[in-house]
């Protein structure tokens, strides 16, 4: 089969496996989704039903989310690594308590699948958009990890098929989903801390080194498929690792912006919700950002400070603070910043996002949230004029509005806006020099380089966009 993303091939998968069922092989091909005549309002025929992709620690921790959602019901998953696919799948089968959950090397004959309502996508990051658009092509409604593309061109291309085809997106910025985090949110939205003025975001940059040590392909993974759309390379010590202390590709550009995106979307995209219409319209991007090429094959910022100037005079700051990542290759390197921010919001941790305001401020992050004037904290927010979506559970959000057709509450165009803002402060770090973005045009103002920055990048072949 052509390992391309053309509509035709699954239109073709699709009648295959339809006229298989109408041939009376369903129970030969598919796992059996039993009518839910037999259970009632609970049964498997009347839960969503989903195929997860990419089955590494992230995807499958989201995966158990999906299970303890009684709303829908687990039953492929798929992973270019056959061991990780097994646990998966042992894990769902183990869940319900059946044997019925189906494995699959190649995402394209997961989609293919029309019985699935819905795609959990938690992919290395180089293969977010391009399994995602099969998904969707395919009429399913998918749940993609973050971060969105590897280019601008990516993002666009995403939402374009998702806005086409009218399927429901969940970004995977799950604090969205915290109360602390709409809380803070929404007391900048409705002027609790005055007029807010300016946003300080930060959280780890990505870690320096990566083995350069060329090891064989481990027994039962497939580094061809794993490798994809990217630039051919030998598997070295660590790329792969599942072992987050260890795993090189998060760090490495051919497969990921860096954790300017990789971790530092979760405190942009809490900025640009708790910010609203003030990052709207064109803005100024300027940052550095320090790259220890030498090192081994991690290649994107180590630690950065980019800084943004938006239309409606709002001001971001964003920092990547060190990360050791590798043990073997701590950065010695100062948290810029840190003591000034840990003194004035009362404590810091490693990530976070801290709204200031002309009378106040509010400040949150995984541990909590702190608040000046303190008595913030007894606001109602029922009786917030601005109220941001509710979501007590980011998966069980993403089901529930698969079922109603709702928006969730990290949509497709508030996913694209967050990778915006990373997108544009790697480039400006990049470029070592000041950019402009205009977000109604979606491109950089008279600035043909940078916008070169935003086209998508090659693909191995026969991968495209």
């Amino acid at each position: 089969m052509k390992n391309n993303l053309d509509a035709k091939s699954f239109l073709n998968r699709r009648d295959f496996l339809r006229g298989a069922a109408g041939a009376g092989l369903t129970a030969a091909v598919l796992p059996q989704i039993i009518p839910s005549s037999a259970f009632g309002a609970a049964a498997p025929g009347n839960r969503v039903v989903v195929g997860v992709i990419g089955c590494g620690p992230q995807g499958t921790g989201d995966m158990t989310n999906f299970l303890r959602c009684n709303e829908c019901q687990v039953v492929a998953v798929c992973d270019v690594k056959k061991e990780q696919a097994e646990q998966a799948r042992n894990i769902v089968n183990q869940h319900y308590g059946n044997q019925d959950c189906r494995i699959y090397h190649d995402f394209r004959e997961l989609v293919a699948r029309p019985e699935i309502d819905a795609c959990l996508i938690a992919t290395p990051d180089h293969w977010h958009v391009l399994t995602a658009l099969a998904a969707v092509n395919a009429g399913k409604d998918v749940y993609v990890e973050k971060p969105l593309g590897l280019s601008l061109a990516e993002d666009l291309a995403l939402r374009a098929a998702v806005r086409q085809k009218k399927r429901v997106f969940q970004f995977g910025t799950q604090q969205r989903s915290g109360r602390w985090f709409r809380l803070a949110s929404e007391l900048a939205r409705n002027g609790a801390i005055g007029r807010l003025q300016h946003i300080n975001a930060w959280a780890p940059g990505s870690a320096p080194g990566g083995s350069r040590e060329i090891v064989p392909v481990p027994e039962g993974w497939d580094y061809d498929m794993w490798l994809g759309p990217a630039s051919y390379r030998p598997m070295t010590q660590d790329l792969c690792s599942a072992d987050g202390g260890k795993k090189t590709w998060w760090f490495v550009a051919d497969f990921a912006v860096g954790f300017i995106a990789g971790w530092g979307i979760h405190p942009m995209d809490i900025a640009a919700w708790g910010a609203g219409d003030l990052m709207n319209g064109p803005f100024t991007v300027e940052g550095r950002g320090n790259y220890r090429l030498a090192e081994g094959i991690c290649d994107t910022a180590t630690i950065c400070e980019v800084d943004y100037r938006f239309a409606s005079g709002l001001t971001m700051k964003y920092v990547g603070v060190p990360n050791g990542g590798n043990a073997e290759h701590p950065t010695g390197e100062p948290f810029l910043h840190g003591e000034e921010w840990g003194k004035r919001y009362r404590r810091i941790t490693s990530h976070g996002t801290a709204f200031e305001g002309t009378e106040g401020w509010a400040h949150v992050d995984r541990s909590g949230i702190n608040l000046q004037p303190e008595n913030l904290s007894d606001r109602n927010p029922d009786d917030f004029k601005v109220k941001l979506i509710r979501s007590p559970d980011h998966a069980a959000n993403f089901i529930e509005c698969v079922k109603s057709r709702a928006e969730t509450v990290c949509p497709i165009d508030a996913a694209v806006k967050a990778d915006i803002l990373c997108h544009t402060g790697n480039i400006a770090m990049l470029l070592r020099r000041k950019v402009t973005f205009d977000l109604g045009r979606e491109q950089f103002v008279r600035d043909d380089e940078a916008n070169r920055h935003l086209e998508a990048r090659a693909m191995r072949a026969p991968w495209h966009l």
